[in-house]
């Protein structure tokens, strides 16, 4: 049993799909709130605000590829500029409606194709991280895999970096995730997300565990592995520094 350490669920939330209510009542303690591009508008980004609040739960912005074709999942190319004026104008629409519920922004997790690309390239991961300090204020965490550009760009900036692992989305044996599309890239089975979610928890290599608020069986992982959590000796709550 190991109960020295919390851990953090979080969400993806804010992108228009039913459900995202049940989230937080599944227990999420983190919520990414989508801030328009691949998905949700100012008022999904309200909702998930509002929520979050009443809940309790930390708010971060979830910023992805303007591509709601493909949800953001696809690869874009964008030059360094065009990378800063995407993340910058979707983490000021979000800023803005936090603002407009009471809410403040606590941390940021890059979405989709856009998370993967920030993590395997160090100028980008480091736009991304000044985008972030300009429109985070106060004490800024930085959501991404274990190790990578994400993890190195938050760290020679100072910033507090949470490594993140996922609930529904299966593994390869080098710990990189099974593409979309690819058997075995999405789990649905209580029983897999369990064993899958313990053996992150336990190996403290992760501090936060994600589940994708898109996915029709997130709520029902999500109380799942919690329950086995909680019977593993875990507590919950919102990582920080």
């Amino acid at each position: 049993m190991n109960g020295s350490k919390p851990i953090d669920f979080n969400a993806d939330l804010g992108e228009g799909m039913p459900g995202e209510a049940g989230l937080f009542a599944a227990g999420i303690t983190s919520a990414n709130v989508a801030c328009g591009g691949h998905a949700g508008d100012e008022a999904a980004m309200r909702m998930a605000c509002r929520l979050a609040r009443a809940s309790g739960v930390a708010v971060g912005a979830h910023p992805g590829y303007a591509d709601r074709a493909s949800f953001g999942r696809s690869p874009v190319f964008l030059s360094l500029n065009g990378l800063k004026d995407l993340l910058e104008g979707q983490l000021a629409a979000l800023a803005g409606a936090a603002a407009a519920e009471g809410v403040r922004l606590a941390h940021l997790k890059p979405h989709g194709a856009l998370y993967h690309f920030l993590n395997n390239d160090a100028s980008a991961a480091r736009v991304c991280v000044e985008a972030a300090r300009t429109f985070i204020s106060g004490p800024l965490v930085l959501f991404g895999p274990p190790d990578g550009a994400l993890r190195d760009a938050a760290w020679s900036a100072g910033l507090c970096f949470v490594a993140e692992g996922f609930i529904d989305r299966g593994y390869r044996a080098d710990g990189t995730l099974i593409p979309r599309g690819e058997p075995g890239a999405l789990i649905a089975e209580e029983s897999v997300a369990i064993a899958q979610s313990l053996r992150l928890a336990r190996s403290g290599a992760v501090r936060t565990l994600c589940v994708h608020g898109d996915g029709p069986a997130a709520a029902r992982l999500l109380a799942a592995v919690r329950a086995a959590l909680v019977a593993d000796g875990f507590n919950f709550s919102t990582p920080g520094c």
